[in-house]
């Protein structure tokens, strides 16, 4: 596994949008602000050129221009780390006019985000054995004050951290829109882990996941070298982490099914799964857990769920392809990512 080089102080942050652009509020407002906030900390910037597009059709631009400009912007020198602008939905066209063998021969460089950008994540870890950050994206930097959170992206960027553990509340309600760009998370909700067995454990693995309503549309198509990434790194397990954005409970259960059918997870350690947005949903008599549980609980591995990660704020940056070891104690997760 390849460890890109931390962000130096003074160092250039470049901005890309392969999904969707900053081109409407509130997120226009609130990266302006994040840019403002990290040029008050001494970093330079360096903006690609779809940032503010929204030409394309759940993308900034056309397949073909979100494409060309995440090549030019991980390969050329000027800037040290990326950070997505933004989520999207159909980021997954884009990948076929990338050149993944570039990439993997290039400079390891240090890309964040999440949903949609786990088109960029988990193929950058599968495809290019290289290390990303599955973490927020970077209109949420313009809020003030930042939640811990997005200090603990921050650090794990630059190196100041290499571990992470829970926040004690979450966001339920968010207050954010286009007249108030620039408010914090609304944590109102208490952090109530789930564990499955209900007892604290350790476990430790690759740690390899995302968003599930992409990682399930990768399967089985020509980029999907998941078989071949979990066998080479079976001597350490896998940690799967893992949540949703537009699936209902049955589509998280046919995700599940889908996933350990195609082999994902033959060489897991443990599953990490974070509050879906369809959170306290029942359909016929299925809710969340079961949704996750009837699958991940044949593996006989810990399963810990509505953990901070994904699209219900806030969430643990996640360092994908490092060796996370996993402690949860009582209503406390720490995840200790080891880059080896």
């Amino acid at each position: 596994m390849k460890y890109p080089r931390f962000l130096p102080s003074k160092g250039t942050i470049g901005f890309v949008a392969p999904s969707f652009g900053c081109n409407i509020e509130p997120y226009r407002s609130a990266f302006e602000n994040a840019q403002y906030t990290f040029m008050k900390k001494g970093y330079q910037l360096d903006l690609g050129p779809n940032c503010y597009a929204g030409e394309g059709i759940g993308i900034s631009n056309t397949p073909q221009n979100c494409a060309a400009e995440l090549m030019e912007y991980y390969q050329k020198k000027e800037n040290d780390i990326l950070i997505s602008c933004g989520g999207g939905e159909l980021m997954c066209e884009i990948l076929e006019y990338m050149d993944f063998e570039k990439l993997s021969c290039a400079s390891p460089k240090w890309y964040m985000g999440y949903s949609d950008n786990t088109n960029m994540t988990y193929l950058l870890a599968t495809l290019c054995d290289t290390a990303a950050v599955y973490g927020p994206n970077a209109p949420a930097f313009g809020m003030e004050p930042w939640h811990k959170s997005l200090k603990d992206a921050f650090d794990l960027l630059t190196g100041k951290k290499q571990w992470v553990q829970g926040y004690p509340r979450w966001e339920k309600e968010s207050l954010k829109d286009a007249e108030n760009p620039l408010l914090p998370y609304n944590v109102t909700e208490k952090r109530i882990l789930k564990k499955f067995p209900d007892e604290d454990t350790k476990f430790c693995g690759r740690l390899l996941g995302g968003c599930m309503d992409c990682l399930v549309n990768l399967l089985g198509t020509r980029f999907d070298k998941t078989h071949a990434f979990i066998e080479k790194y079976k001597e350490d397990g896998i940690v799967w982490f893992l949540e949703s954005c537009d699936l209902n409970v049955f589509g998280i259960r046919r995700a599940m099914w889908q996933m350990e059918q195609a082999g994902w997870f033959e060489h897991a350690s443990g599953f990490l799964i974070g509050r879906p947005l369809c959170f306290g949903q029942e359909l016929m008599g299925l809710d969340a857990y079961q949704a996750v549980l009837e699958i991940a609980s044949r593996h006989n591995v810990p399963v810990i769920m509505d953990v901070d990660l994904g699209h219900i704020a806030p969430m643990m940056p996640i360092m994908v392809g490092s060796v996370g070891h996993v402690s949860v104690r009582g209503n406390n997760i720490r995840i200790d990512m080891e880059m080896k």
